[in-house]
C-alpha cells in the first residue's frame, strides 16, 4: 500500500502570554502499513496511539512549538521510541511547556523526511513562530501547514514570537508557490487548497491579519 493520510482530531488548551483558550487539533498521520510519522502530537497521545494501529512510529514531527502542538510529544516518544523534531528558532517556546525534556532532533529547511516510500520537505515558514514549519509532499499533493495557512488566511500574529509582515512574506514565498491542486492539511479546523487560497492574499495584506 502506498502512503496515505489520516487525522485524529484532539481537543484540550492553548497558553501563552498569561491567557489560555480551549482548542482542537488536527493531527496528521501519513504511512503506509508499517510505518508513519505524526505532525503535532497534541492533547492525547492515547488517542494518537490509537490512531497508528500498531505501526512503527518513525517520527513525531512539530510544525511549532506552541504547546497546544507539542504538549502530547514527550509521551508519544516515551512509549514507541520515536523521535520528537522541532525546528531549533522554536525552542524557547518548546520549554515553556518541557522545561525538562528537550526534542531528539532539529528540524532545518529543505530536510526530507521519507515515511513509506513518500517524501515530506520541511519548508521554513516563519511568522506565527519564529521555527513554524510545514511540510510538503508533492507525491500526495499535500502539504501539512500547521497553523502557518488556514481556510480562510495567514495564522494569527498578534501574541509574542510572532509577526505579520514575517507569516505573510513565508506564505506568498513558500507556500503559494506550490501547485494550486496542493491540498492544504491544516492545524486546526476544515483543509483548502492552494488555488482556493492564493486569489486573497491581497485581501489578507490589507485587513492585516
Amino acid at each position: 500500500m502506498a502512503a496515505a493520510i489520516a487525522s485524529c482530531l484532539t481537543a484540550g488548551t492553548f497558553s501563552l502570554d498569561g491567557g489560555t483558550w480551549d482548542v482542537e487539533n488536527n493531527v496528521w498521520i501519513v504511512g503506509d502499513e508499517n510505518e508513519a510519522i505524526v505532525i503535532d502530537a497534541s492533547h492525547d497521545d492515547g488517542a494518537i496511539r490509537t490512531a497508528l494501529d500498531g505501526r512503527r512510529l518513525v517520527a513525531i514531527v512539530s510544525t511549532h512549538g506552541h504547546d497546544d502542538h507539542v504538549n502530547a510529544a514527550p509521551a508519544l516518544s516515551d512509549a514507541t521510541g520515536a523521535p520528537v523534531l522541532l525546528h531549533p528558532d522554536d525552542l524557547m517556546l518548546w520549554r515553556q511547556r518541557h522545561p525538562d525534556r528537550e526534542p531528539d532532533g532539529e528540524l532545518a529547511d529543505g530536510q526530507v523526511i521519507t515515511v513509506g516510500g513518500t517524501e515530506l520537505t520541511v519548508l521554513h515558514t516563519p511568522g506565527h513562530s519564529p521555527g513554524a514549519v510545514c511540510l510538503y509532499a508533492p507525491g500526495l499533493r499535500a502539504v501539512f501547514s500547521g497553523d502557518t495557512l488556514f481556510n480562510g488566511g495567514p495564522g494569527a500574529t498578534g501574541r509574542s514570537f510572532s509577526d505579520f509582515p514575517t507569516i505573510i512574506t513565508s506564505i506568498r514565498e513558500r507556500l503559494l508557490t506550490l501547485p494550486e491542486d496542493t491540498s492544504v492539511y491544516t492545524g486546526h479546523g476544515e483543509g483548502t487548497t492552494i488555488g482556493a487560497e492564493a486569489p486573497h492574499l491581497e485581501e489578507w495584506i490589507a485587513r492585516g491579519h
